[in-house]
């Protein structure tokens, strides 16, 4: 038996993991549950982005979030100003790489913890008022930013887009598994989660014993309150991190 997945991130982060799993042999069905929508530039980003310099650390917390704060700093910067950069993922943080900033992310664990525990960010907190500039969606990330306050931290957030649900018939989510076949769900934020049990509805009590693959403790944490009986903890929410899981077990 293999796996065969229900995949439910953004259109094109659908698209790119389809592929990937596809290489390896993992059979996948996408059903994007959140779409991204860029929000329009403010006068805010543009003050943000012009004032980078005064930040001790730059946290990005996506790739939408990654891809659309780096087009705002080639508008503003011909060269990246000396400033460390974070993410919470390791695909997020590659985009940051990729685009030559000095960037730091986690080795294992795609959450807040695991980038509050990294050496880098502490040592980049260690001076005089330290300011932290987290670039997000309209919502999200909100432990983080306690934690950092907690540290005596200012916390400024950007938004840079927002996420929008695609629509879908009722009884789309179960029409799709049995259609399919699938054996397996991947859901990689709390909100995507959110989101299935939204359009599952009454569905949801058979759905909910199928395996779930997750990218965090605290996701896992939110899948077994909602009822979910079979919750698998990726560490992370990269392609690499979903295969390594899967290599390690069979397929139901």
């Amino acid at each position: 038996m293999t796996w065969r997945l229900l995949i439910t991130r953004p259109v094109e982060e659908c698209a790119a993991l389809a592929a990937t799993l596809a290489e390896r042999g993992v059979f996948s069905s996408a059903m994007p549950l959140l779409a991204i929508e860029p929000l329009a530039e403010t006068a805010e980003a543009h003050t943000t982005f012009r004032e980078l310099p005064r930040y001790s650390a730059v946290i990005v917390v996506s790739k939408p979030a990654a891809r659309l704060g780096l087009e705002l700093l080639g508008r503003y910067w011909a060269e990246p100003p000396a400033l460390r950069w974070f993410a919470v993922g390791a695909a997020t943080g590659q985009l940051l790489h990729n685009y030559g900033v000095d960037a730091f992310w986690p080795a294992s664990g795609d959450d807040s913890e695991a980038l509050l525990a990294l050496p880098e960010l502490q040592q980049a907190l260690q001076v005089s008022d330290p300011h932290v500039l987290i670039l997000r969606g309209e919502t999200g990330r909100d432990f983080l930013a306690e934690c950092l306050r907690g540290q005596g931290v200012t916390v400024d957030y950007l938004p840079l887009y927002r996420r929008v649900q695609p629509f879908y018939a009722p009884g789309a989510v179960l029409a799709r598994v049995r259609e399919q076949r699938l054996n397996g769900l991947l859901v990689s934020s709390g909100e995507g989660l959110e989101r299935l049990r939204e359009l599952a509805a009454a569905d949801w009590r058979e759905l909910q014993h199928m395996p779930l693959f997750v990218p965090s403790p605290r996701v896992a944490e939110l899948a077994r309150q909602a009822g979910a009986t079979d919750v698998i903890d990726c560490r992370g929410a990269s392609a690499p991190a979903l295969l390594a899981v899967l290599d390690s077990r069979p397929a139901p």
